[in-house]
């Protein structure tokens, strides 16, 4: 039951909430010790409360994932995690999660509480609404940046970040829409009633209109963003998110992956090393400038 129970909280998909350390890296702040504690607490936060909307989110939609290929396989859906264990499991993480986003700064607690209502509209309502769907879920991941600016004073933070991460993410949960779509074929709506509204051509539009915005949205932030090193050196990082995101397309558009980002991360070696290699540039040209 313990092991149902973690899997239903998906713990691959932490990975997600490490958006709320951009703040203190790009505030150039990451080795303050006192700053890094409370950055990694409201971390371990966004987790539990993640965790809370995901189950919440397999008990709404357990009759669909069934008739899923793969989602039928989740505890819930398959039985191995009761209904009633799922709901004291949630509602516990969500006193957990909110009370103690609220005890670690007011406003990390406010933003909290906004991505848990955005979630919870997501899950009963707004999933359903073409367009509609994929903005909010990309809004969960802007509130999720925005937590980590009001962790303490940031003065470096450019509002620059908040649009390549809109943007990011949305060609990440594009492309998941499309490669469900593909998986599915026609029994694509049984799944998810908004893919009904989706075909290939208008997702590869998008994804297209999206790719484009965010490799001009980054490197005029390399460039133009104020605190920046005034050598442009941060101009050097805009090749590993070029090759970032034509991997991905490939991955997407030959490959046919991206049903799961968080595991293609970490599967997809290329990619992996292109994510550590831009970190690791940023961090050289934002800590050691010359």
């Amino acid at each position: 039951m313990l092991f149902a129970l973690l899997k239903t909280m998906r713990p691959r998909q932490w990975a997600k909430n490490a958006v709320v350390f951009t703040a203190l890296v790009f505030d150039v702040k990451l080795f303050d010790p006192a700053y890094l504690v409370r950055t990694a607490i409201a971390f371990a936060l966004l987790c539990l409360l993640s965790s809370a909307v995901y189950i919440i989110n397999d008990i709404a939609d357990i009759e669909k994932d069934r008739q899923h290929p793969t989602k039928r396989f989740r505890p819930l859906a398959a039985g191995t995690l009761s209904k009633g264990t799922a709901v004291t499991a949630a509602i516990v993480f969500l006193i957990v999660a909110v009370g103690g986003a609220f005890v670690l700064s007011m406003g990390f607690g406010a933003l909290a509480l906004l991505y848990l209502v955005v979630n919870l509209l997501y899950s009963f309502w707004l999933k359903h609404v073409v367009i509609v769907d994929v903005l909010m879920v990309s809004a969960g991941f802007i509130i999720r940046v925005g937590a980590g600016t009001v962790l303490f004073p940031v003065q470096r933070f450019s509002p620059w970040l908040y649009v390549c991460m809109t943007l990011l993410s949305l060609f990440i949960i594009l492309g998941k829409r499309r490669h469900e779509i593909t998986l599915l074929a026609h029994g694509a709506n049984n799944h998810r009633a908004v893919l009904a509204n989706y075909n290939l051509d208008l997702l590869d539009h998008m994804i297209s209109i999206v790719t484009t915005s965010a490799v001009i949205a980054y490197s005029f932030y390399t460039f133009s963003a104020e605190n920046l090193p005034k050598n442009h050196t941060m101009m050097l990082t805009v090749p590993f998110v070029l090759y970032g995101i034509f991997r991905y397309l490939y991955l997407i558009h030959v490959q046919q992956e991206g049903g799961a980002p968080d595991e293609l991360l970490f599967r997809d070696r290329p990619l992996l090393i292109t994510v550590a290699l831009w970190g690791l540039a940023v961090v050289g040209v934002l800590y050691f400038p010359r």
